[in-house]
């Protein structure tokens, strides 16, 4: 059996439960935000409406580039949670370092069942199980064929898992920018108002522009935060779990080489065995 092309298949399923997870979150965050807006008075405007939509001070319309920049940050604040929701069910201990499939496994190398360790581990889809399943599939080529099979594919899976998370630190990165954007775009409405007021604005209508500033900035700190906190917070709770799993792994290894070699040392050699018999014959 190619154990090498079943670990690499086992993550698709996975990788797809995760965005099937992701859009379930966000689409119910989204529809949680949309009934308490439309729960908002229609005749003046509130609290909501004031850090949803963005309106002209000189006749009430909406502003439509300044709500459009809050409502992209707003579904991207979204997606960044139920993002950050999937990447933490899926890279809990057992989903990453099993003390179930571990110990099991360890019972079984002390006893030589090898086909049976190999067998739990086709079961599991975890981190620890893919790793011990490759350095187990060469096992016909030596104790350091094992080790630099473990050590690959070690280093393969924990990368996968760490580009699973990467566009939370994307959309970190990126937020601020977009806000930023709002900002400049904001500021630069209010200062046309001071040229279209000759110098003298009402503080209506500088209002509409500092207010698209601070709402599209106070947006993207909403959605940088939670989800550069978010990836930090997943990523050490994936470096420290693979970590220990590639250790176990290499110890259990280690374990099956030292028994393996201690049985050869005491099986005794065709050439000794051949000196007694010729000793005896002798005597």
């Amino acid at each position: 059996m190619n154990f090498h092309s079943r670990t690499q298949l086992s993550s698709n399923p996975r990788t797809t439960r995760t965005l099937r997870l992701a859009l379930i979150i966000s689409s119910g965050a989204f529809m949680f935000a949309h009934s308490a807006f439309a729960q908002t008075s229609s005749q003046s405007t509130s609290f909501a409406q004031a850090f949803f939509i963005q309106h002209d001070a000189r006749d009430g319309s909406i502003e439509w580039l300044g709500s459009l920049i809050i409502w992209f940050l707003l579904a991207l604040s979204l997606s960044s949670l139920g993002l950050l929701a999937a990447m933490s069910l899926t890279n809990r201990r057992q989903d990453i370092m099993p003390d179930e499939t571990h110990d099991r496994a360890a019972s079984l190398l002390a006893d030589g069942k090898t086909d049976e360790v190999v067998a739990l581990l086709q079961q599991d889809d975890s981190y620890f199980a893919s790793v011990l399943l490759e350095a187990l599939a060469e096992s016909e080529h030596g104790v350091e064929a094992m080790r630099r099979a473990l050590d690959n594919a070690a280093d393969e899976f924990a990368m996968k898992r760490f580009r699973r998370i990467e566009p939370l630190n994307i959309i970190g990165a990126v937020a601020p920018m977009i806000g930023l954007f709002g900002t400049v775009y904001g500021m630069i409405i209010a200062f046309q108002e001071i040229v279209r007021a000759g110098g003298s604005p009402e503080p209506v209508g500088l209002a509409a522009g500092i207010g698209t500033a601070l709402t599209t900035t106070f947006w993207g700190l909403v959605v940088a935060i939670p989800a550069l906190a978010g990836h930090a917070l997943v990523r050490n709770t994936i470096d420290a779990l693979t970590a220990e799993a590639a250790l176990a792994a290499e110890r259990l290894i280690g374990n099956l080489t030292t028994e393996t070699d201690n049985a050869a040392a005491t099986k005794p050699s065709p050439r000794s065995a051949v000196r007694s018999t010729n000793g005896a014959e002798a005597a």
